[in-house]
């Protein structure tokens, strides 16, 4: 009886390291095989339990740890970390992937789709009845006349003529920036060799079919990041641009004014070379150009815990401490103003008239939860935009100190990213880390357009957009110009 026994705990000793190593074996076989056995086989095995959640993509299929389960094939892959060469499949690329389906789907639903509908109920036909009965008034119809327009927007590549075409095709646009009548794009391109080139490109020929433009280019080369950039009015209307340069190895930041004049080959009548100078203002992150009589030939420069007020023509200086580090600023037009936003999310603005003596010069205080990376101050001066790293775009009431509106989708985690407001024709534009350009009515928030990239999404291919509502002079259509990589592309009203 007892040696029986003992021969039975044998037996059992030895099927349970048998089975065990069948196990080890089969696990192994798994992994080199990719895991693709069903979702049933995983849980009735010795595999991990399922958890409650669910897969992106699939609500209804259970989420085992360390598996990925794909809609479209239908089964389980295993999930290895991000450093593991020899299985591309981690989280990351899961998550490339899906965003890439999502924009293809996006771009051949706007290829099939000739006519959306930016407002459910409001159409062409719509629109004019109601105008005719007298539900709408005559701003109102313009705003959403504009509104239907922005919807329907298709995209057509512009082509570009350069005495340089080899430097068209390896030049990658890094930002683009219209003038004040929208007759020039200001461009700073990275150069294949390294560092950034300047160019501004003429929009007056661009018409409908052609969307032909010239690129007017000059020597001027650098080697260093352009940090921020702005037009500047010393001369004449939008004679200068104004760059902050970020220093690099012993040479340091600066803050030049270029004059556009050095693009130009002839001059016109009365319109001399203008003047390049550089001012040693290192780290800035920030740059406005005064447009405010009290603050004439003047200019603002955004650094870490402080700002800089410059005259150009004198070269005085008023300094402003703050406690964080200022990212972006705009000079007000009739009060002496500059409102600037920080990275601890506070948006202040200054008063130009206090000369930096005492604690008055902090005439408006906002907060924002995240580090502010825009602000726009309306035509009326009573309500700023302000936009963050958290993808928050508020629309702020000056006199009050309160939002009053909120506008959503907007994508944004870390990266220091434009504002475009356009008060003429109601909208709002944004381009998203994400790089799906959004556009937003001004009046309710509401999310009008949400336009994919050309090419697969990538943060160092995030576009650069610009629009008007008379690009290339007074008689100019409206529309949206992209550029991305070497293309420029005019989304224009149908």
């Amino acid at each position: 009886m007892h040696k029986s026994s003992w021969h039975s705990r044998r037996h059992r000793r030895r099927g349970h390291r048998h089975s065990a190593g069948f196990r080890q074996h089969g696990s192994n076989e798994r992994d080199d095989a990719g895991a693709q056995q069903s979702p049933r086989a995983s849980s009735d095995g010795h595999g991990e339990a399922p958890s409650t959640s669910s897969p992106a993509g699939s609500s209804s299929v259970p989420e085992l740890p360390g598996y990925y389960f794909d809609p479209e094939k239908k089964r389980y892959f295993r999930l290895l970390p991000g450093h593991n060469n020899c299985n591309p499949l981690t989280k990351e690329s899961i998550r490339q992937k899906e965003m890439e389906r999502t924009r293809l789907k996006l771009l051949e639903d706007e290829k099939r789709q000739g006519k959306k509908i930016a407002r459910l109920g409001f159409n062409t036909s719509s629109l004019l009845q109601k105008s005719k009965l007298g539900f709408l008034n005559a701003t109102s119809y313009c705003r959403l006349a504009h509104e239907l327009r922005v919807s329907c927007m298709q995209r057509k590549k512009v082509q570009i003529q350069s005495s340089d075409p080899s430097a068209l095709a390896s030049d990658q646009f890094n930002l683009i920036m219209a003038d004040t009548n929208s007759e020039r794009l200001f461009t700073v391109n990275d150069v294949k060799v390294g560092g950034s080139k300047y160019g501004i490109i003429s929009l007056h020929s661009l018409k409908t079919p052609t969307f032909r433009v010239h690129m007017h280019e000059n020597l001027y080369f650098t080697n260093r990041k352009v940090n921020a950039m702005c037009w500047a009015s010393l001369n004449h209307l939008d004679s200068h641009v104004l760059l902050c340069l970020m220093g690099i190895a012993e040479t340091p930041g600066c803050v030049t004014l270029l004059p556009t004049s050095l693009f130009v080959s002839n001059h016109a009548a009365g319109d001399r070379p203008g003047m390049l100078c550089s001012f040693r203002i290192p780290g800035a992150w920030s740059c406005a150009w005064s447009p405010n009589v009290q603050a004439n030939s003047c200019f603002s420069t955004g650094l870490s815990r402080r700002v800089l007020v410059t005259s150009v023509v004198t070269g005085h200086r008023q300094s402003f401490g703050t406690s964080s580090d200022v990212l972006t600023q705009q000079f007000a037009l009739t009060a002496p103003l500059l409102f600037n936003g920080c990275r601890s999310g506070e948006i202040f603005a200054i008063d130009l008239r206090c000369q930096n003596q005492g604690e008055g010069w902090k005439a408006t205080r906002l907060f924002h939860d995240s580090a502010v990376t825009s602000v726009q101050i309306l035509q009326e001066e009573q309500c700023l935009m302000a936009s963050d790293m958290a993808g928050t775009i508020k629309l702020w009431d000056l006199r009050t100190t309160k939002c009053i509106r909120q506008y959503e989708g907007h994508v944004n985690e870390y990266a220091h990213l434009p504002l475009h407001v356009h008060e003429e024709e109601g909208i709002v534009v944004a381009v998203g880390q994400d790089c799906y350009t959004r556009i937003w009515s001004l009046h309710d928030g509401q999310l009008l357009r949400t336009i994919p990239s050309p090419y697969p999404t990538s943060k160092a291919d995030i576009p650069s957009v610009a629009f008007s509502s008379r690009l290339g002079g007074a008689r100019g259509a409206p529309g949206l110009l992209m550029a991305v990589r070497q293309d420029l592309y005019c989304f224009s009203y149908s």
